[in-house]
């Protein structure tokens, strides 16, 4: 099976400028993403695509390939789904599957690659996604109707103990994994019957935020090998 993964990387960012380049535990942070793609044994190739020149040069020195993205398909409003496309359509030949791995989960390692691949490979899903159980149940969530609070599932559920609701899973924007030609059919991550991959939280940090990139250092320095 041919695997390509495709890390996204434009150049604009506005919740923290340059983060992509930005420096985490001593490596640019898009390097975290490129490190566990070519560790992964099931992936043949790691290929960035950005329309930025720092991003494209850090990439290179980091062992990815590179395809450069057009203007259209890198403004604040672009999907991702426009750049995974557009990368899958201008390779030579149409991989089999692809894994999607955003640079803003550096603590998303080689390890859970192949873990969540191998997975993927032996189920009968559609689609992998990775996941992580939500901080915040949704169960003990309000909507407001008037200025007032409207429980959003129910008041009986409000004072529930958490171990007695159902466990909820939210996407951790790790990792996505499909066949390629079902993508381009359906032009999302999502297709089912879709497989979880859960990964701890202290693994699925998604960097935004300069709070969020204090996080991320703290945790590469604490025990990587442990995450």
């Amino acid at each position: 099976m041919k695997v390509v993964a495709i890390v996204p990387a434009r150049g604009g960012s506005k919740g923290l400028p340059g983060k992509n380049i930005r420096p985490l535990a001593g490596k640019p942070l898009i390097a975290h993403s490129i490190i566990a793609a070519l560790g992964c044994p099931l992936i043949q190739r790691c290929i960035v695509s950005t329309d930025d020149p720092e991003i494209k040069a850090r990439s290179l020195e980091w062992g990815a390939e590179v395809i450069d993205r057009p203007a259209a398909f890198a403004a604040d409003a672009s999907p991702t789904q426009a750049a995974v496309r557009h990368v899958l359509t201008s390779l030579d030949e149409l991989p089999e599957y692809f894994v999607l791995l955003q640079p803003t989960s550096p603590l998303r390692n080689s390890r859970h690659l192949t873990a969540c691949l191998e997975a993927f490979f032996a189920s009968d899903a559609a689609c992998t996604i990775s996941v992580t159980e939500t901080e915040h149940h949704p169960y003990k969530s309000h909507t407001l109707e008037g200025g007032r609070l409207r429980p959003l599932f129910g008041a009986e559920n409000l004072h529930r103990p958490r171990q007695a609701l159902p466990k909820v899973l939210r996407e951790n924007g790790a990792i996505y994994a499909m066949k390629s030609a079902l993508f381009l059919e359906r032009d999302s991550f999502y297709a089912e019957p879709a497989l979880a991959y859960e990964m701890p939280n202290e693994a699925s940090v998604d960097i935004d935020t300069f709070q969020d990139f204090l996080r991320a250092e703290s945790l590469l320095g604490e025990a990587p090998e442990s995450i």
